[in-house]
């Protein structure tokens, strides 16, 4: 069994954490992210991400990569379509270039790793076991029973976060939702009937307490999500073979061009329970360790602000060591008083959008978010 020091060790190569080594670096700190993933292509991520001017984007600005960034923006794609269980159009806004493009995560995720020099990421290394040393120092358990130990330790490793526990006895908690992912791939020339029922970017059908969420991606597939309340172990005991007549069985009397959204899904269809940390959850400052992204404030996806969060929690923290560089406690502190208020206000609103979208009178409720927003000149990101 080995054993090593790094200075600045991140656990988790999400983009949290990718950008936070990708600041420091620029700045000329060197960290080690470790990753329990054996490459980049082991559950790379999927779909579509809208990228906030205010969080995301800044983020990629501090990161020095702005211009590689809009390279990769799919036209198109911050259109939104509101329907009824019927395909009923209710709300449709075409891409009108505003300030929150959508990317593909995999693209983005890849524009940082190449931003990176080789050796910051190591594949294959799971945290198994994190404990404090004094002074600030840590030791973290990696795969095959090695030592990592670091002078300052992030946890960017999402909602179930192994280095949570050194801060926070606080776990995420279902939310009741759950969402069962799936994709239609060549959806123009093997899906018309579904794909003609979609706008060119994020389409949300509701009604009856659930729904669909499906946005085209650049490659011409449908990525879809199918969200409904069910019990919290469902998702685990649910039989793979059956899900998707079970699936479709809840959206009996839907149009069926949403239903083939499920029904002619190619591959796997792979549920994905919702959880979220409490809103306002914040911790006593420890010394030599923090959180970003999902390990510090994990939440439902319906206010389309969680990568983003995370992207900007990453760059400010790698700010607030670059601009403290002789007192790390203090440049933990800086971050931290940013991190807490603005994790809780974005929590909570998605709490609150999640319970809007599944009213009874689906769509309305999501209608009257939108008219809201646009009484306040805000542009509505896609919940999803």
């Amino acid at each position: 069994m080995a054993s090593v020091h790094h200075r600045i060790v991140i656990v988790g190569a999400g983009l949290g954490g990718l950008i936070t080594a990708r600041v420091l670096h620029r700045h000329g700190i060197d960290a080690v992210v470790y990753d329990l993933d054996a490459s980049p292509a082991d559950r790379a991520p999927r779909g579509m991400l809208d990228v906030h001017v205010e969080s995301g984007q800044a983020a990629l600005h501090a990161a020095g990569l702005s211009e590689q960034f809009r390279a990769l923006i799919h036209p198109g794609g911050d259109a939104l379509r509101v329907l009824d269980r019927h395909a009923g159009i209710h709300y449709d806004v075409p891409d009108a270039g505003g300030d929150r493009p959508e990317v593909s995560r995999r693209a983005l995720r890849a524009l940082l790793l190449e931003s990176l020099p080789e050796a910051t990421v190591r594949w294959g290394a799971a945290v198994t076991d994190a404990i404090p040393l004094g002074g600030g120092r840590h030791a973290l358990t990696v795969t095959g029973g090695d030592t990592v130990t670091s002078d300052l330790l992030i946890g960017a490793d999402g909602a179930w976060s192994r280095i949570r526990p050194l801060l926070s006895d606080a776990t995420p908690a279902y939310t009741g939702l759950s969402y069962v992912e799936c994709s239609l791939s060549d959806a123009e020339g093997r899906h018309r009937p579904a794909a003609a029922v979609l706008g060119t970017g994020l389409t949300i059908a509701l009604g009856e307490e659930k729904g669909l969420f499906a946005h085209r991606d650049p490659d011409g597939s449908l990525h879809v999500y199918a969200a409904l309340k069910t019990p919290p172990q469902w998702a685990r005991t649910v039989d793979p073979a059956a899900l998707r007549d079970q699936l479709l069985g809840r959206f009996t009397g839907w149009h069926p061009a949403l239903r083939a959204l499920i029904g002619d899904a190619d591959g796997p269809l792979l549920p994905r329970p919702i959880h979220a940390l409490p809103i306002g959850h914040r911790w006593p400052r420890v010394p030599g360790v923090t959180l970003l992204g999902d390990a510090a404030h994990v939440m439902s996806p319906f206010t389309a602000e969680g990568a983003n969060l995370a992207m900007l929690d990453g760059a400010e923290l790698a700010a607030a060591l670059v601009g403290n560089p002789g007192d790390r406690q203090a440049a933990l502190t800086a971050y931290e008083e940013l991190l807490f208020p603005r994790s809780e206000a974005a929590a909570a609103e998605a709490a609150a959008n999640l319970a809007v979208c599944f009213r009874s009178d689906a769509p309305q409720g999501l209608l009257d978010l939108m008219a809201s927003y646009a009484e306040l000149g805000y542009q509505p990101a896609g919940a999803g």
